[in-house]
């Protein structure tokens, strides 16, 4: 007689457990069949058209590359040696290895003048590889 007590107890915490569960699921439930729309993202757009891509190569003579201000560019600069790009006055340095480019996402807003410079891994001294212009943007007519 004890035992079906137990049993009929058990049975009873059982299906008041699969009630309270079951009610507390559903909540979760609706949010599954109405998703929640995604925020959306923005994504600049370059000023005129396409990102400009600036090659420089590190074995090549330092050459001076153009970017009108205000319109992005990728920076890519190419070595035959391990060593680490740096776009002085810019702040931003990159390592570069014989088959790694050094790149940089830029924009820059103001008209200046960046040395490209090398420092190799096996040199204390950094060399100039080209010169970043940022120029006036012109305006399209």
């Amino acid at each position: 007689m004890e035992l079906r007590r137990a049993l009929l107890l058990f049975a009873i915490v059982l299906g008041l457990a699969a009630v309270v569960a079951s009610l507390s699921s559903s909540g979760d439930r609706r949010d599954d069949r109405e998703p929640t729309p995604a925020a959306p993202t923005a994504r600049p757009e370059p000023a005129a058209g396409r990102r400009l891509r600036v090659q420089f190569d590190a074995g090549a003579a330092p050459a001076t590359r153009r970017v009108p201000a205000g319109r992005a560019a990728t920076v890519v600069v190419e070595s035959s040696r391990a060593g680490t790009i740096e776009l002085q006055g810019l702040g931003l340095t990159a390592p570069v290895e014989p088959l790694t480019p050094a790149s940089f996402e830029v924009l820059a807003t103001r008209p200046a003048r960046h040395e490209v410079r090398l420092t190799a891994a096996d040199e204390e001294e950094s060399r100039e590889v080209g010169v970043l212009v940022i120029g006036r943007s012109r305006s399209v007519r």
